[in-house]
């Protein structure tokens, strides 16, 4: 359940990216509210943990239909305040409607180990839920996020208090109030607030897990915090995603899969690509494509290309850019904040671009998609390895060899190859450097949130 605050002047406020007009108005959750939220959880976290693991699948599995009840409500309410387009909005409902259902199958199932030992003797591993499980989630794509965590998080027998970003607070509060209305008590406690009401919930004793997706720093003041409290920690971070483009593939098609992957939800994915590497061979006409295909996005309808979430979020990417302008990069197209109200932003493409600028080095997330000119694969490669972060990176290759070469060497928890986006069902990945640490999706991340214990059975001695 969500907790109703105690202090009813406070709210979290937020307005609509596409007119500037009020998106919602929600109740701030006091520092009382955090203490009552982590102690409901953790006095239904004995009952949850002995509930038998196929009545937690059936339960997560009447919450996820329960939610897709409700699935254009919360679309809704995410591209009121997201400017997330409304077809994506409501996939991501169904995306995360798919994953509880999809862990709902997989708890009950998750199982230990038989061990072989000596003659006479058994040995198996048990795995146990870790306890208390903080959820903190993002707002790009909210729903489908927070029902990675809150799926194998609960079905694995732990209890979640979440608390997701300020920027999409009605979305989170209602998502949280639909799971809870099928789930026991306590099971999930839901805690709206920003930035401070998450120092308060990390000064609660008696959180098990820190599971964040988000940004970099705040993954990394989890881990300083975990350092004292022991929680684990599974953190999907920052990324600054790569794209090898090989001097062997159609220009023209590799323009539109770098189009895709720059500019889709208007950059604002965690795997959007955020650096280009194109050989010299193709590079021309590749750029000429990328401009195509940027001014294309910009022109079309608000249902097919939306706004950064905020402006503080475009004043951001913007800085980028000009940092990049200023210091010798081409803006080949975009790169102009557009009047009016709301946060907009274009479609942009910059060549010219040095390695040490700020759209090289540092996360973007927005539509931005600065190109690099390389005159091999190799060197291509080399610049997409060097990187503090680690989370996805693509090439484009007919190479069969550098196919493989790059999945070999770039030190990511992904690596695609022909698409930049896709992937099988249930695929799990793990982050490096500064994009994280754990496997936080799939059937690894049921792993993350359970503690395993080994068993050495023997008989004993002189029983009768």
């Amino acid at each position: 359940m969500t907790l109703a605050p105690t202090d009813p002047t406070a709210h979290l406020v937020v307005t609509d990216p596409v007119d500037g007009t009020v998106a919602s108005t929600t109740p701030r959750s006091s520092d009382e509210d955090v203490r009552q939220a982590v102690a409901r959880a953790r006095a239904a976290a004995p009952g949850w943990r002995r509930t038998a693991p196929a009545e937690r699948g059936a339960l997560l599995r009447a919450a996820a239909e329960h939610l897709r009840e409700h699935a254009d409500e919360l679309a809704t309410l995410n591209t009121r305040e997201t400017g997330k387009v409304p077809g994506d909005a409501l996939g991501g409902v169904e995306a995360g409607v798919g994953t509880l259902l999809q862990y709902a199958e997989l708890g009950p199932v998750h199982r230990g180990e038989a061990l072989r030992g000596q003659h006479g003797a058994a040995d198996w591993t048990v795995p146990h839920p870790r306890g208390v499980v903080l959820a903190l989630t993002p707002w790009n794509d909210p729903v489908a996020v927070a029902c990675g965590i809150l799926g194998a998080a609960i079905v694995t027998g732990n209890t979640v208090v979440h608390k997701g970003s300020e920027r999409c607070p009605a979305t989170i509060a209602r998502l949280n109030e639909l799971l809870a209305e099928v789930l026991p008590e306590g099971v999930l406690v839901g805690v709206d607030g920003d930035a401070a009401t998450g120092e308060a919930l990390l000064a609660q004793d008696g959180i098990d897990v820190y599971a964040h997706v988000g940004s970099t720093a705040t993954g990394d003041r989890l881990s300083e915090v975990a350092a004292r409290t022991r929680a684990h920690v599974v953190r999907e971070n920052g990324g600054n995603d790569a794209v090898v483009v090989d001097a062997d593939v159609d220009p023209v098609w590799a323009a539109s899969q770098v189009a895709l992957g720059a500019f889709a939800n208007t950059g604002q994915i965690c795997t959007s690509v955020e650096r280009v590497y194109v050989h010299r061979a193709v590079a021309v006409a590749f750029v000429a494509a990328l401009v195509v295909e940027a001014d294309a996005r910009t022109a079309a309808p608000a249902a097919q290309y939306g706004p950064l979430v905020d402006e503080r979020m475009r004043d951001a990417v913007h800085h980028q850019v000009r940092d990049a302008v200023e210091r010798g990069a081409v803006l080949r197209t975009g790169g102009v904040v557009p009047d009016g109200p709301g946060s907009a932003y274009p479609a942009t493409v910059l060549t010219g671009v040095a390695d040490d600028m700020l759209v090289m080095t540092e996360e973007t997330f927005g539509p931005v998609a600065p190109v690099r000119v390389v005159d091999s694969f190799d060197e291509g490669l080399r610049l997409a390895a060097a990187d503090r972060y680690g989370l996805a990176a693509t090439v484009l290759t007919a190479d069969t060899g550098n196919a493989l070469r790059a999945a070999a060497e770039l030190p990511v928890g992904t690596v695609k190859v022909n698409a930049v986006f896709g992937g099988a069902p249930g695929g799990s990945a793990e982050p490096r450097g500064a994009s994280g640490s754990g496997f936080g999706y799939g059937p690894h991340l049921l792993d993350e949130l359970t503690t395993t214990t080994v068993v050495h059975l023997e008989p004993a001695g002189g029983a009768r």
